[in-house]
């Protein structure tokens, strides 16, 4: 009663994609657990922004695969109630005349031999689209007219209940105690609710991932960090129509996009606080923070010189060396695959990392190759690093 073609550790968003590609696939008995509950951790916290802007190509690949998903996704999860939240605005990102200048334009010269469509503006042209920035210093402005915004929660939510008419077991509330390992390779779980067999786990433990390095012995290159994001409360609307945007001019390479009605959702692309110990609850917004974001915020958006705090939170990312995940296989024990260190670009990635993920568990061909994604890249030096710096758009 207790063994299992596969088990999943995580019920986040990249645990329940995997967990309903398992099935998609054909693994007729697929166990998913969670120490909470379906979507609660670091899922809960993200801010929803879906683009295919990388400029690490092979993340660009991932990123068209999942918004073909999230474009269907009623289709894809078969079923016609559900709803990823999509709201599809655009995505608008630009650079002043600077360092980040040269990177960006090679890194939408890549999107473009990658098929994405892709539009170059001016500032007239910016500003018809986003009237409430300004964009005088901009020395290269894109806009991505196939990008927005959808829902995490949802999203994790509706692949857990597609998984589950699948057959697809989902247990909330059991906290994985240790990797079961015999031979060299994987043979289950120990848990909170007892023992669990399988001879494939996937570890999609995201911040908690250092909990699989003390099971296995591995050295697993991952830490939390937490990032703060502001909803402001402005005089001017910032319309569902409007685009999110990228300002790759701003100190802290500003990130935001409408939150309804006059709100603004905005937070630094830069490089967070690290913790000392994997963490989901909210942490301190300090004033100096707020200070800061809403001084950068200003500089761009005039008219939010007066806006106020409409609510805040803190989001942790599970952040590797080069700030892009780790796909595959672990090395030294059979059986046992993960997919960590998505560095704040999990959500976006989901449906397509679900996917690979679950192929590559079972045996099959993955959709993309996971060779740059590989652990083994931290030893060999053949690093997935972007092209803006750290704490960026990967």
């Amino acid at each position: 009663m207790n063994a299992y073609d596969a088990i999943v550790i995580g019920a986040g968003v990249i645990g329940t994609s995997t967990a309903f590609h398992l099935a998609r696939l054909g693994a007729r008995k697929v166990l998913v657990l969670d120490r909470k509950t379906v979507g609660e951790g670091t899922t809960s916290q993200s801010s929803g922004i879906l683009r295919t802007h990388y400029s690490v190509q092979e993340n660009v690949t991932l990123a068209q695969l999942s918004w073909d998903t999230f474009n269907n996704f009623p289709a894809y999860v078969e079923d016609e109630e559900a709803s990823c939240g999509l709201v599809k605005c655009g995505y608008m990102i630009w650079a002043a005349d600077d360092d980040k200048l040269a990177p960006l334009r090679a890194s939408l010269q890549g999107q473009q031999a990658q098929g994405i469509a892709l539009q170059y503006l001016d500032a007239r042209q910016a500003a018809e689209l986003l009237p409430i920035a300004r964009f005088d210093d901009a020395a290269l402005i894109s806009f991505e007219p196939e990008a927005g915004f959808a829902d995490a929660y949802l999203v994790a939510t509706s692949f857990a209940r597609a998984a589950r008419r699948r057959g697809v077991t989902v247990k909330e509330g059991v906290s994985v105690e240790r990797l079961l390992i015999e031979n060299g390779r994987v043979s289950g779980v120990q848990t909170s609710a007892g023992r669990f067999l399988s001879d494939i786990v996937i570890s999609t433990q995201n911040i908690w991932t250092p909990e699989l390095a003390a099971w296995t012995g591995l050295t697993l290159p991952v830490r939390p960090e937490r990032h703060t994001v502001l909803a402001l409360e402005g005089p001017q609307a910032y319309t569902f129509q409007m685009p999110v945007f990228k300002d790759l001019a701003s100190q802290g390479m500003l990130y935001g996009r409408s939150y309804g009605g006059t709100q603004m959702l905005v937070s630094e692309g830069v490089v967070g606080e690290t913790l000392a110990t994997p963490d989901t609850e909210q942490g301190d917004v300090s004033l100096d923070a707020i200070v800061e974001i809403g001084e950068q915020v200003a500089q761009r958006f005039p008219s939010y010189e007066t806006a106020g705090l409409a609510t805040s939170w803190t989001g942790v990312y599970d952040v590797t060396p080069d700030w892009n995940p780790v796909l595959g296989r672990l090395p030294g024990v059979e059986g046992l695959v993960a997919g960590f260190g998505f560095s704040g670009h999990g959500f976006k990635l989901s449906p397509a990392v679900g996917q690979v993920l679950a192929q590559c568990a079972l045996g099959l061909p993955t959709e993309v190759s996971l060779a740059p994604y590989s652990i083994e890249r931290f030893s060999t030096g053949k690093l997935l690093v972007g092209k803006y710096g750290s704490g960026a758009v990967s």
